[in-house]
């Protein structure tokens, strides 16, 4: 078998993986021990982030043509792949957070909805909550006015009957004092 034909297969994995991809972020993972990379591609796998290390020609010639072409700059020394087809930020937030802990792991840039990210690029990106997060925000501050709006109503509710009783006791004489001006018009009337 011809190398070409050996390569091709990989090649074709790569270029389906970059197809429908929203963000792909590349990382030196040079340093990295057996059991700081296991935890780092289980937090990937568990975010629906890909993860692989690919040589850089097939990587080159599986971005060609794409956005992510734009990487190519970066493709010298050990590379891996980090690719989401959902969650934007969710490559980036990972991968900057565990640069963290484990200083061996190098951000190289990456590419997010067509856009070129570097390395501080990135970083900034790692900041942005994910879409699940900010659409529980934005639905929680929609809530808010709501639900304040009927807790005022129900307390009004709870508060009006016993308002409505003492206004109709203000309102309203009590017996004696309804007869007792009644009795003093009779009795200044002239009788006739």
């Amino acid at each position: 078998m011809a190398k070409v034909e050996l390569k091709a297969p990989i090649v074709e994995e790569i270029v389906n993986q970059v197809k429908d991809a929203k963000a792909a972020v590349l990382v030196d993972y040079r340093g990295l021990t057996v059991e700081q990379d296991t935890r780092f591609r289980k937090e990937l796998r568990e975010a629906g982030v890909s993860y692989k290390v690919y040589k850089n020609t097939m990587m080159k010639r599986a971005f060609e043509g794409t956005d992510f072409s734009q990487l190519d700059k970066h493709l010298d020394g050990p590379s891996a792949l980090a690719v989401s087809t959902e969650d934007v930020t969710a490559p980036a937030r990972i991968i900057v957070k565990f640069a963290k802990e484990a200083d061996k792991l190098e951000i190289k840039g990456g590419v997010i909805e067509g856009t070129y990210y570097d390395v501080d690029g990135i970083k900034d990106l790692a900041s942005v909550p994910s879409r699940d997060e900010l659409l529980s925000r934005f639905l929680g501050s929609i809530q808010s006015p709501i639900t304040n709006f009927a807790r005022v109503i129900k307390q009004i509710a709870e508060k009006d009957p016993a308002a409505a009783e003492e206004k109709t006791e203000e309102a309203a004489p009590a017996p004696e004092e309804a007869a007792a001006p009644a009795e003093a018009a009779a009795e200044e009337k002239p009788a006739e």
